[in-house]
C-alpha cells in the first residue's frame, strides 16, 4: 500500500497543492489589505514552489522498486514515464514564472488563472504513463477543461473571450471523436488495456465488420489526439486562439499537451499498432503539418501569429518520429519535444517583454538592436533555431528526426521536411523568409515610431539565460541528451 501511494505520491501532492491555493486566493481576495496583483503575486510564488517540490518529489520518486506494481494496470511506471513527466514540470514553471510581471502589465487581476496552471499539469502526469485507454481519456479531458477556461481567463478582453469559446466548442468536437475511438476499439475487441490489444492485433487474424471497427476506432483516436496538438487537418484553432489567449497561456498550450499527448501516442503506437495505421496517419499528418506551418506563416503581420504557425510546423517534424516505429524515431522524438520546449519557452519570455509597450505587429520590432540589444540578439538566437540554423539545438532536433526518418525507410519524408525548413528561412519570389524575417527587421529596418522599451524583470531574464544556455549548447556538447533519451526510447520497448 505504501509502494502504490509512492506511485501516485506526484499528482497526489499537485492536487491537494492546487486545492490549497485556490483556497488561499479565495480567502485573501476578500481582504482589503490584500488588492489583487499582490494576491496573483503570491499565488504565483506558491504554485512556482508547489511545481518546484513537485519536481524534486517526481525526480527522488523510486521508480525501480514500483514499476512492476503497475505492469498491467491503467498506469505504467519506467524510465519513460519519468523523464516525460519532468519536462511538463519544467514548463509549469516556466509558464508561471512568465505571470509575475504579465499580472501588473496588463492589470490581469484573475488569480485563478494561475490556479489552473499546476491542475492540468496532474492531468499529464497521468496521461504520461497511462497504459489503458480508459485512463488516457480520463487523464486528457480534464486538461482540456482546464485549457479552455485559462484561454478565456483575460476576461476584459474580447479577443481572450473569443479565444475560449473557440476551444471550448471545437475541443467537445475532438473529445467526442476521441470517446467514440476508444468505444470503437473496446467493442470489436473487448479489450481497453494496451498489452490485451497488442496480444489481440499480433496474435489473431481478424476480418470483416470487427477489422473495421477497429480501423474506426484506431483513426478516430488519431483524429482527437492531432487535434489537441494542433496537426493537420486539425489546426484551424490554433492560431486565433494562441492570438487572443494571454501570452503564458499561450506558451502553455503550445508546450504541454504536446508532452503528454505525444508520449501517451508512442506507448499506443508501439503495443497497439494494427498493420501499420497509426505509423501511416501520422506520416502524413505529418507531411501537411511542415508544408502548411512554413507556407501559412509567411503571410502573418503579428507577432504571435508566427509562432502559432510555426508550432503547427514543428508538430509535423515531432510526428516524424512516430512515424518511423522504431527506437530512433522515438528517441528523435523525444529530442525534437526537449528542443522544441527549449525553444519556445524562450521565444514566448520575450514577447511579453516586447508588448509591454504594445508591440503587437512584426513591423513594430523595428530597430530593436539599437533600443534593446540584448532581447534582440536572444530573439534571432531563438528564431536561428527555429529554422534549423547550425551550430543551435533546432539544426540538431530536425537531424536526429530527418536521420531517424531515413533509417527506416520514408524516404519521402525527410526530403519534405529539408525543403520546407529551407522555406522557413528563404522563399520564393518577393514572399519574405519568415524566421530570418524577424531578425531581419530588428537588426537592420528602420521603425515606423521608435519605442522605447522598459527593462526586463528579474524573472524572464533568469529563465531566459537558462533556456538560451540550452538552445547554444545542445549541438556543441549532445552527450547528455542523446544519452537521456536513449534510455527514455529504450524503457519504452521494454
Amino acid at each position: 500500500m505504501f509502494n502504490l501511494f509512492l506511485a501516485v505520491s506526484p499528482e497526489i501532492f499537485i492536487i491537494n497543492a492546487t486545492f490549497i491555493l485556490l483556497i488561499h486566493g479565495v480567502v485573501f481576495s476578500t481582504s482589503k489589505k490584500n488588492d489583487y496583483p499582490p494576491l496573483v503575486s503570491n499565488v504565483g510564488w506558491l504554485g512556482l514552489l508547489s511545481v518546484i517540490t513537485l519536481l524534486l518529489l517526481a525526480a527522488g520518486a523510486p521508480l525501480l522498486t514500483i514499476a512492476h506494481l503497475f505492469r498491467n494496470n491503467f498506469l505504467r511506471r519506467d524510465n519513460f514515464t519519468y523523464f516525460c513527466q519532468i519536462l511538463p514540470l519544467l514548463s509549469t514553471a516556466g509558464t508561471i514564472s512568465m505571470c509575475f510581471d504579465f499580472s501588473e502589465q496588463e492589470r490581469f487581476d484573475a488569480f485563478e488563472s494561475i490556479v489552473l496552471i499546476p491542475l492540468p499539469t496532474r492531468s499529464m502526469l497521468l496521461m504520461i504513463p497511462a497504459h489503458d485507454s480508459i485512463a488516457m481519456y480520463l487523464a486528457i479531458e480534464p486538461q482540456s477543461l482546464c485549457f479552455y477556461v485559462i484561454a478565456a481567463s483575460k476576461r476584459k478582453s474580447e479577443f481572450s473571450t473569443e479565444a475560449g469559446s473557440k476551444y471550448l466548442i471545437l475541443g467537445a468536437f475532438s473529445s467526442g471523436i476521441l470517446l467514440f475511438g476508444c468505444d470503437m476499439i473496446y467493442g470489436s475487441t473487448g479489450a481497453t488495456h494496451f498489452d490485451q490489444l497488442a496480444k489481440i492485433f499480433t496474435g489473431y487474424e481478424i476480418i470483416g465488420a470487427r477489422s473495421s471497427g477497429i480501423f474506426m476506432g484506431i483513426l478516430s483516436i488519431a483524429v482527437g489526439s492531432l487535434f489537441k496538438i494542433t496537426a493537420v487537418p486539425l489546426y484551424m484553432w490554433a492560431p486565433d486562439i494562441y492570438e487572443g489567449s494571454p501570452t503564458p497561456v499561450t506558451a502553455f498550450l503550445s508546450i504541454a499537451p504536446k508532452i503528454s499527448i505525444s508520449a501517451n501516442m508512442s506507448r499506443l503506437s508501439i503495443v497497439g499498432s494494427y498493420g501499420g495505421t497509426l505509423q501511416q496517419i501520422f506520416f502524413f499528418c505529418s507531411i501537411a503539418s511542415m508544408i502548411l506551418g512554413a507556407l501559412a506563416a509567411m503571410a502573418q503581420t503579428k507577432v504571435k501569429r508566427p509562432l502559432a504557425h510555426s508550432s503547427i510546423g514543428h508538430v509535423g517534424y515531432i510526428r516524424t518520429g512516430l512515424s518511423c516505429g522504431t527506437i530512433e524515431g522515438i528517441q528523435s522524438l523525444l529530442i525534437g519535444i526537449f528542443i522544441y520546449a527549449s525553444m519556445t519557452i524562450d521565444a514566448f519570455a520575450i514577447v511579453p517583454a516586447l508588448r509591454q509597450t504594445r508591440v503587437k505587429y512584426i513591423a513594430d520590432l523595428g530597430a530593436l538592436a539599437k533600443t534593446n540589444p540584448i532581447s534582440a540578439m536572444t530573439f534571432s538566437i531563438t528564431m536561428f533555431s527555429y529554422a534549423g540554423i547550425p551550430p543551435l539545438a533546432g539544426f540538431c532536433s530536425k537531424f536526429y528526426l530527418f536521420f531517424a526518418a531515413l533509417g527506416c525507410g520514408a524516404y519521402f519524408l525527410a526530403p519534405v521536411g529539408i525543403v520546407t525548413s529551407v522555406i522557413g528561412r528563404w522563399a520564393a519570389g518577393r514572399l519574405p523568409f519568415y524566421y530570418i524575417r524577424l531578425a531581419k527587421r530588428m537588426f537592420f529596418d528602420r521603425p515606423r515610431t521608435w519605442i522605447l522599451y522598459e527593462p526586463m524583470d528579474r524573472d524572464k531574464s533568469l529563465l531566459l539565460a537558462m533556456t538560451s544556455s540550452f538552445i547554444t549548447s545542445s549541438f556543441p556538447y549532445p552527450s547528455p541528451l542523446f544519452d537521456l533519451t536513449h534510455q527514455m526510447a529504450l524503457s519504452s520497448y521494454l
